[in-house]
C-alpha cells in the first residue's frame, strides 16, 4: 500500500511508529519506544499544540490573526509554533533559560516570539516563567492564554490519539506504559483511556531527580525541598491541574547523569537520537523492566528528537563540564583543560594560515583565542583583540598570515603548578597555556576553572 500524500503538515501529526528495543538490557521484558520524534514538529507536543488551538477556535477564544501567549519549558512551544504558523496566529512564548539553543533557534525560525526568563525560581516568584506568561496575558489586549497546564484539551489529545494508537500497535497486549509529567497531559490522557479500555495496564512515572512529582505520585505530597535539574520538559515543583496520578503504580527519580548517559546509549545501541526527557523515561523503563520477575510488554516514548540537544547531551565537552562524562585523570592542571591537545581536541590554527582562518575558527567553535602551531609546537596565541588591532585600519589584513597578528611572547604554566597560579595569569587578562615539559597540553580559561570548581561542590 502506498504511503498517503498529506495536504499539509498538520495532517501528519500522530500515527507515529513503534519500535522494539533489542540491544539494551530489558531484563525479562519486551520494551517498545513510540517515536513521537517523527511528528512534523519533532515531538509529542505537536498533538497538544493542535488540540489546544483548535479547542480555542471552537470556543471562539481566538480571532483570525490573533495573539497566543504561553509558557513552555519544552516542546509545547514548538507544537504551538507549528500550528500557529499554519493557521496564521501570532505566538508569544515565555521560556526558562535552561532550554537548549537549538529549540530557541527552531522557535524563532517558525515565527514565534521568545521571551527568556529564569529557570532557578519556582511558582510565586515574579520571574517564574509561568507567572510571567499569565501576567503578559492579562496585560495584552485581545490575546488568548493557551494554559497548557490547566487546559483539558491537553489530556484529551492523548486520550483520543496517543493512547488508542499504542493500544492498537501493541495488538491489545500491554502491561505498562512509562511516561513523564511536564504539564501532566500525557499521563492524564493515557490514564483515562486505559482505565476505561484496559484497567490492568500499569502507569509508571519517570521523573527527574530534584523534581517533586515522583514523591507526589507515591505519597500524595510534594517534598519540602526540591532542587534544579537539567532535563528539559518534564518534572515540576508543583502539581499541574491537568495531571492525574491515580493510575501510577511505580515511580522512579532519575538523576540527570543517568538520563543523559541513557540518551547516548540509545543512539549508540539502537540508532535513535532522542532528547533528554527520553533519557529519563527510558532509564526509568529499563529499571522497571529489570525489576520484573516475569515477561511484561512495556511501552515508553522517544518524546522528541535529539537534534535539538546537539549542544548539550551529544556534546562531549558540555557533558564533561557538567561532570556527566569521566576521562583519564592526570592529577594536575591538565584535568582542568576542556579541550586537550593530546586528544586532538584543542582548537588551533597553523602558522601558515591567515588571520581570517583564525577568526573563522573562533566563530565556529565559540572560543575567544586560539594557539598558533608550527611543527607540533605552540609558537604564539591570537585572540579577538589581536585580530581587531591587526585589521581595524585595513580590513585587507584579514588575508595576512596569522603570525602577523599573534602574540609570540607566551606566558606558560607547568602542568604541575598549583591552581592558585592560574589566578595570577587571569588577573593579567591572559589565558593559561599549559605545558608538560616542552609539550603543549591545552588552554585553561576562567570558565574552565569555574567548571572545575563547580564539579568539586
Amino acid at each position: 500500500m502506498a504511503n498517503p500524500v498529506y495536504g499539509n503538515a498538520l495532517d501528519m501529526i500522530g500515527n507515529t511508529p513503534l519500535i522494539a528495543v533489542r540491544r539494551l538490557d530489558t531484563g525479562p521484558c519486551q520494551l517498545f519506544l513510540k517515536l513521537e520524534s517523527q511528528n512534523p514538529g519533532g515531538s509529542i507536543k505537536d498533538r497538544i499544540g493542535l488540540y489546544l488551538i483548535e479547542a480555542a477556535e471552537r470556543a471562539g477564544k481566538i480571532k483570525p490573526g490573533g495573539t497566543l501567549i504561553e509558557a513552555t519549558a519544552g516542546n509545547t512551544g514548538l507544537g504551538l509554533a507549528l500550528v500557529a504558523a499554519q493557521k496564521g496566529y501570532r505566538l508569544l512564548l515565555v521560556i526558562p533559560d535552561k532550554m537548549s539553543q537549538e529549540k530557541i533557534f527552531h522557535l524563532k525560525a517558525m515565527g514565534a516570539e521568545v521571551m527568556m526568563t529564569r529557570s532557578d525560581v519556582s511558582k510565586g516568584h515574579p520571574e517564574y516563567y509561568r507567572d510571567v506568561a499569565e501576567r503578559l496575558a492579562r496585560e495584552t489586549p485581545d490575546c488568548h492564554f493557551v494554559n497548557q497546564f490547566g487546559n483539558p484539551a491537553n489530556a484529551q489529545a492523548h486520550e483520543e490519539t496517543t493512547a488508542p494508537e499504542i493500544w492498537e500497535q501493541m495488538d491489545h497486549r500491554l502491561d505498562a506504559v512509562v511516561c513523564g509529567v511536564g504539564t501532566g497531559g500525557t499521563l492524564a490522557g493515557l490514564t483515562h483511556f486505559f482505565a476505561r479500555v484496559a484497567p490492568e495496564v500499569r502507569m509508571v512515572l519517570a521523573d527527574p531527580a530534584g523534581s517533586g512529582l515522583a514523591s507526589f505520585a507515591t505519597t500524595g505530597r510534594l517534598p519540602e525541598k526540591m532542587t534544579p535539574w537539567l532535563v528539559e520538559g518534564i518534572g515540576g515543583d508543583s502539581v499541574p491541574p491537568v495531571a492525574d496520578f491515580s493510575g501510577v503504580r511505580a515511580a522512579y527519580s532519575i538523576p540527570d547523569s543517568e538520563a543523559f548517559r541513557t540518551c547516548r546509549e540509545l543512539l549508540a545501541r539502537e540508532g535513535i537520537i532522542a532528547g533528554t526527557s527520553t533519557g529519563t523515561l527510558l532509564a526509568a523503563a529499563l529499571r522497571y523492566c529489570r525489576e520484573q520477575t516475569r515477561s511484561r510488554r512495556v511501552v515508553t516514548f522517544a518524546c522528541d528528537s535529539g537534534n535539538k540537544y546537539l549542544s548539550k547531551v551529544y556534546n562531549d565537552y558540555w557533558m564533561l563540564d557538567q561532570g556527566f562524562l569521566e576521562r583519564e585523570r592526570c592529577g594536575d592542571l591538565r584535568d582542568l583543560i576542556a579541550r586537550r591537545h593530546s586528544e586532538h581536541a584543542a582548537v588551533t590554527v597553523n602558522s601558515t594560515e591567515t588571520v581570517i582562518a583564525a577568526y573563522r575558527r573562533m566563530k565556529l567553535y565559540d572560543v575567544s583565542q586560539v594557539p598558533v602551531m608550527q611543527d607540533g609546537r605552540i609558537v604564539g596565541i591570537v585572540d579577538e583583540e589581536d585580530i581587531l588591532l591587526e585589521v581595524i585600519d585595513n580590513p585587507a589584513h584579514f588575508n595576512e598570515p596569522v603570525t602577523e597578528a599573534m602574540a609570540s611572547h607566551l606566558v606558560t604554566v607547568s602542568a604541575d603548578a598549583p591552581v592558585s597560579q592560574l589566578m595570577e595569569i587571569f588577573k593579567r587578562g591572559m589565558v593559561a597555556i599549559v605545558m608538560h615539559g616542552s609539550e603543549f597540553q591545552g588552554l585553561i580559561t576562567r570558565i574552565d576553572l569555574l567548571n572545575w570548581l563547580r564539579r568539586k561542590m
